[in-house]
């Protein structure tokens, strides 16, 4: 299977994954959640699907956290507080940089992000008023400073939750980020 074909089938699941109901029973926030989000997307696809990894990885130059101290930074992520919108972002940021799996990070991650904001605000993020040159430059600081991210973020909030064409607009956006173009 191509990178593209894998892509494909993976956006099919992950619009699936609403469509179906499944994601609003997921653990919100939590490793546990997190990797069943990633399993949902590509179970059949990577052989690793909901699976933290054990190698090191790195993209762009900036490699990820170490697989020697995966677990306990995963651990010390899932207890950070996520009562405000700055403390989801906060825990989204070190959710990247810490980057569980081998493949597929962002596009679980960015699911798993919107959920703690429908839990917690009401709302989720309307991917396609962002950037994908915007999006990645902000990711790329917010190791050092989050203010950029939480602008990008606080302007393309939406109550609309449970929109259709919210949610499938955002999952093709977020493929785009991760360099996906249809065919």
């Amino acid at each position: 299977m191509t990178q593209n074909e894998i892509d494909r089938a993976s956006i099919e699941k992950a619009k699936e994954l609403f469509i179906s109901g499944k994601v609003y029973a997921i653990e919100v926030g939590t490793i546990v959640g997190l990797q069943a989000i990633h399993r949902a997307l590509f179970d059949g696809l990577y052989p690793f699907a909901g699976e933290i990894r054990k190698l090191n990885i790195s993209k762009g130059g900036f490699r990820f956290a170490n697989s020697l101290y995966l677990i306990p930074a995963l651990e010390a992520i899932e207890k950070m507080p996520e009562s405000t919108f700055e403390e989801i972002i906060a825990k989204y940021v070190e959710m990247n940089i810490a980057h569980p799996f081998m493949e597929g990070n962002g596009r679980a991650t960015r699911i798993w992000f919107d959920m703690m904001l429908r839990r917690l605000l009401g709302k989720v993020v309307d991917w396609q008023h962002i950037t994908r040159e915007a999006y990645m430059q902000a990711m790329e600081r917010s190791p050092v400073n989050d203010l950029e991210l939480r602008y990008l973020i606080q302007n393309a909030l939406t109550s609309e939750t449970d929109d259709r064409d919210v949610i499938f607009h955002g999952i093709n956006q977020s493929y785009y980020y991760e360099g996906y173009e249809p065919e």
